[in-house]
């Protein structure tokens, strides 16, 4: 049995007792293993490529040292790593992978979890997260590897060479493509930004400088221990920008994770706006104010709130698992306007196929620079038209011996959540229960903890609440 899963966004432990440079090593061979098979197949996208690997990492603890391990056992395969110079956000890292024509690319990051953990993320040579079908490959590498007693003798730790290059440039002229700097120009907009001790510094804070923006920054001192709070843009991690706002300094706080792959944003009255709204926000403006054209992709448990904007502006849905490679595989099928997830990621239509809090960050500056309205006042307006939302995540803990029989009654199916008849049911990612009235809930088991997280969507607060009840019940009854 091999310790080293990937997950959703690739393959995190706690550093010193899962996270160790043996294991990263081993991590590493696992995907030379895959990159030097890959690029003998004929066929294979990488074929007859330069193999180039992009590497970076964030402020965690050891991060340049991890990265600088993963560039030695690349070397030793005969790859090419090149290093980002600092501590790189992972969308800045995607549209390396793409401008560079690089055969992959690897961050080491933990994203938004707590500092006691570090991370390896793989991106394939598009600059998506590594698919399912992809980390498998790794992992039975990494098996075999294993089972052959492989060891790697290494440098001493951090004293390996590797060359490194700046990719900030390339990307911030990416963002001008993608972003109407002319518009926030123009408006000399007041902005809080909240860096959350990571790797947005130099990127959220100069673009918006640079946009003409009048900036405040926060948590801008890299800190792997992000200040005694995990680095995540929610209503805690944000609260300093956010009581700089209500004070009236600032017309809205912008905010990104350790990794600044995920977005927070806070309106003018000091509220903390979900990613479910921003995902809808960003539909509509760029559907309505910059004319774009195509469909919008959401994950199963993201609020259909997305779906009502959608049926205003006349735009196809489409519902992915949860995770940004499905969103991304389909970003690179078709035509998308945007993509998100209730989690906190976005990209939209000629970027990466990979999250972008960044970006999402600047659009929000630009359409309240634009329509000189608060996302709330424009949340509102559009409510008018498709009803209200409100929406609800539960991380309810259950006895590990009871996780079976509860995962089996919601896999056969339910005729009702408490009082409310179940009109669907959608096996696409987890258990996801359609109610009347555009009302739903899903389920999704963790695949690390006795964990189950409930999704629930209601038309108003007193439904919530009901649902909210019900769901505990179904899940400890």
């Amino acid at each position: 049995m091999t310790p080293i899963k990937f997950g959703t966004s690739g393959w995190r432990g706690l550093i010193a007792r899962d996270f160790t440079f043996a294991n990263v090593r081993l991590a590493a061979q696992g995907v030379a293993d895959y990159l030097l098979a890959e690029r003998a197949q004929p066929a294979s996208a990488i074929a007859g490529r330069k193999p180039v690997v992009i590497l970076a990492h964030d402020t965690r603890f050891l991060g340049r040292e991890f990265a600088l391990a993963v560039a030695e056992v690349l070397a030793a395969n005969g790859l090419s790593p090149l290093l980002c110079n600092r501590d790189t956000p992972t969308p800045v890292v995607a549209h390396t992978i793409r401008v560079r024509k690089a055969i992959g690319g690897i961050n080491m990051t933990a994203s938004h979890n707590p500092a006691e953990y570090q991370g390896l993320k793989f991106s394939t040579s598009n600059g998506a997260p590594a698919p399912p079908e992809v980390t498998r490959q790794i992992e039975a590498h990494i098996a075999r590897r294993q089972a052959e007693g492989w060891h790697f003798n290494a440098a001493v730790v951090g004293t390996y060479s590797c060359p490194e290059f700046d990719p900030q440039p390339a990307y911030f002229k990416k963002i001008r493509q993608l972003v109407d700097f002319e518009v926030i120009r123009r408006a000399q907009i007041k902005v809080a930004v909240e860096i959350r001790h990571g790797t947005g510094r130099g990127y959220l804070d100069a673009l918006l400088t640079q946009a003409g923006a009048r900036v405040t920054v926060f948590g801008a001192n890299p800190d792997p221990l992000f200040g005694g709070y995990h680095p995540e843009p929610d209503a805690r991690g944000m609260a300093e920008a956010c009581a700089f706002v209500r004070a009236r300094k600032a017309r809205l706080a912008v905010g990104v994770d350790g990794d600044a792959d995920r977005f927070g944003i806070v309106d003018t009255d000091g509220a903390w706006l979900t990613p479910n709204q921003i995902l809808a926000l960003a539909l509509y403006h760029l559907k309505k104010n910059r004319g774009w054209t195509g469909s919008v992709v959401r994950t199963v448990p993201t609020s259909h709130q997305v779906d009502a904007v959608a049926a205003l502006l006349g735009v196809k849905v489409h519902e992915t698992p949860v995770g940004f490679k499905y969103i991304g595989a389909l970003m690179e099928s078709e035509p998308v306007i945007v993509g998100g997830e209730e989690s906190g990621g976005l990209s939209v239509k000629g970027h990466v196929p990979e999250k972008d809090g960044i970006l999402a960050c600047l659009l929000m500056v630009e359409l309240v620079a634009r329509e000189r309205k608060s996302l709330g006042s424009i949340l509102r307006a559009l409510a008018k038209k498709t009803g209200e939302f409100h929406t609800e995540r539960l991380n309810l803990r259950i006895a590990p011996e009871q996780k079976d029989a509860i995962l089996g009654k919601l896999e056969a199916g339910l005729e009702a959540i408490g009082s409310f008849p179940v009109q669907q049911f959608i096996t696409t990612d987890g258990y996801k229960f359609l109610l009347p009235e555009n009302e739903w809930v899903a389920f999704r088991a963790s695949g690390t903890e006795p964990l189950i997280r409930c999704y629930i969507e209601a038309k108003s607060t007193q439904h919530l609440a009901r649902l909210r009840k019900a769901c505990k019940t179904l899940l400890r009854g």
